[in-house]
């Protein structure tokens, strides 16, 4: 077996990967950016590809039989690019921690411990018992709103029950109730599911018809003192609709760790929008961090390696795409 690891993020899955592996294999990691011609001969050779881009500026493995996306999303790989050959694997393994950061995020919007500690250092006893004006919020009898109610979607539901939150979902297809799940809601119905929710959270796919999904009108559906939390792609929200909704102070806030912007091999840090989102204080901004941790990275290694084994013995493959001749 030919293995290629493509790019930093693919060769973050390398380290131990031989051992899970059934037979040997010849294991090999390139940069993001393809600069020699061994390097090129080596991509064009591989029989597995593990990355997270497939483009034209990418020689073709003519002899390549799993492509595998070290995540969820693949709008970055070229499906008609690909060999006939090639299934077209995801992997997720995200959503325990990218439920625990969302849950994070919301505490820490409404216990201010951060803040707390500055001030008591200082002598300031802003937050002290005792007093109506020092209390502070809590996320009990809050209803938060999920768009979207996959691996996601799930993770957060069952997390913000044991928190005593009602829970609303918008999704594409139809949700039933149940112990997670107060009340769901069409994508035809969007705009009353944003007006029912203190929270939004989106975590769809970005695909041609969840662009923009979460526009101007949307905004203005959401309650004045509502937080939109992005876990999912930047451009399923509007970029300039969110900027102007927040600077306008139209919804409470936002809680953003999908962005515009990331940085290229000419821009290694560049500002993750077009627009001022950091001269914003009411947005939380995070650098799409939300599902990378130790677990996450365990977990999807065992699927990748998984998948391979299953490819070269003939056996189903698991979160299949699309399927290789």
């Amino acid at each position: 077996m030919r293995i290629i690891f493509h790019g930093e993020n693919a060769a973050t899955f390398s380290h131990g990967f031989a051992d899970r592996l059934s037979r040997p294999a010849e294991i090999r990691l390139l940069p993001d950016v393809l600069q020699t011609e061994a390097e090129r001969e080596a991509y064009a050779r591989a029989e597995a590809i593990v990355g997270v881009k497939f483009d034209a500026s990418l020689p073709l493995p003519a002899e390549l039989k799993l492509f595998h996306v070290p995540g969820a999303g693949y709008d970055a790989v070229d499906l008609d690019r690909l060999p006939a050959s090639a299934a077209l694997c995801n992997c997720f393994g995200h959503e325990q921690a990218i439920a625990e950061y969302v849950m994070g995020a919301l505490l820490a919007r409404a216990i201010p411990l951060a803040d707390a500690d500055s001030r008591l250092r200082r002598g300031d006893w802003a937050y002290w018992a005792g007093a109506p004006e020092r209390v502070h919020d809590e996320i009990a009898g809050r209803t938060i709103g999920l768009l979207g109610f996959g691996h996601i979607g799930k993770a957060i539901a069952a997390r913000a029950k044991a928190f005593e939150m009602r829970v609303h979902v918008a999704n594409r297809s139809p949700v039933a109730p149940s112990p997670l799940v107060d009340r769901a809601f069409g994508l035809d119905r969007l705009a009353d599911f944003l007006g029912s929710v203190d929270v939004v959270v989106v975590s769809v796919p970005l695909t041609g018809d969840t662009k923009g999904l979460i526009g101007a009108d949307a905004l203005a559906a959401m309650r004045p003192d509502a937080v939109l939390v992005n876990v999912g792609r930047g451009p399923t929200v509007d970029e300039a609709a969110l900027y102007e909704a927040l600077r306008k102070r139209r919804i409470g806030g936002a809680v953003i760790d999908t962005w515009y912007r990331y940085p290229q091999a000419d821009d290694a840090s560049p500002l993750p929008s077009k627009l001022p989102f950091h001269e914003l204080s009411n947005v939380l901004m995070t650098p799409h961090m939300s599902g990378w941790t130790d677990g996450t990275i365990r977990r999807r290694q065992a699927v990748i390696a998984a998948n391979i084994r299953r490819r070269f013995s003939g056996k189903p493959l698991e979160n299949v795409v699309k399927r290789g001749s």
